[in-house]
């Protein structure tokens, strides 16, 4: 029997962007939780979001790699996970990195991660991503406590779905979490859209879905996940974001990537 054939629609080329060993770590976590032999040097996986089969090719890219090469890299990628540690300041070869993506519209993910070291500070990582200039930061994961008290990750795009038991099961949290959902909706909603329909259950989830996908692929945007606890550990969020919101390699080539020199 011949090899089953994959449309090309459901591919996605993944390159993790960040320290080695964050990136290794992350590359690690996805083949693991899709199933994937972590101890054979594969860098592809398989994962169904939405009753769609894809495949996810991984790519890891160090900072620590020469200059030209990393903006080489990224210029070709068809989309690009950034790792960022929230105990440390952003390293400045991350933040050119993240400009040349910017620069040449690469879609990009940013994945926060080390919100359970004592020296975490979510909030700016999120302000350093906004400096970079260009895709404005949106979160759609929001952490429950940092450093020691970290205990999980609150998903905004699902939050609707909860909303009759959400105060109660988020309790404290979820005054924000409703807030940073409404702020979510009127990010990404089109400029002619009613701007009264930013409330829980009133926003299509597909059509929400769509218009993170297409901003995030013209650059407009940049997601922002969470890293969940180690004792967590699960893959979910984040391999459904990369099949939801990346491009496949056929829609990279569209004019809005077409540079205006």
């Amino acid at each position: 029997m011949g090899a089953k054939a994959i449309d090309p629609q459901s591919i996605r080329n993944v390159t993790l962007l960040g320290d080695p060993a964050d990136t290794a770590r992350v590359a690690h976590h996805l083949l693991r939780g899709s199933g994937t032999p972590t101890s054979s040097p594969a860098t592809t996986l398989h994962w169904a979001t939405d009753g769609v089969e894809h495949t996810i090719r991984l790519a890891e890219l160090s900072t620590q790699a020469p200059v030209a090469a990393l903006q080489r890299a990224i210029r070709v990628a068809d989309g690009v996970i950034a790792v960022v540690d929230a105990a440390t300041n952003l390293a400045p070869r991350l933040e050119t990195m993240l400009r040349v993506a910017d620069d040449h519209q690469v879609a990009r993910l940013c994945l926060i991660t080390g919100l359970d070291h004592p020296d975490t500070d979510f909030d700016r990582c999120i302000r350093t991503i906004a400096d970079t200039r260009g895709a404005v930061p949106l979160p759609l994961q929001l952490p429950i406590g940092t450093g020691t008290d970290f205990e999980g990750v609150i998903d905004l795009i699902s939050i609707w779905a909860l909303a009759p038991l959400a105060a109660e099961i988020y309790g404290p949290h979820w005054q924000l979490a409703e807030q940073q959902y409404r702020t979510l909706v009127a990010t990404v909603i089109e400029p002619n859209a009613d701007p009264n329909a930013l409330g829980l259950q009133q926003f299509p989830l597909e059509h929400l879905h769509h218009r993170i996908r297409h901003l995030t692929r013209i650059g407009d945007i940049a997601p922002i996940l969470c890293s969940p606890p180690p004792a967590i550990n699960d893959p979910t969020p984040l391999l459904d974001a990369i099949t939801r919101y990346l491009p496949s390699p056929l829609t990279v080539c569209q004019p809005e990537h077409a540079l205006d020199y």
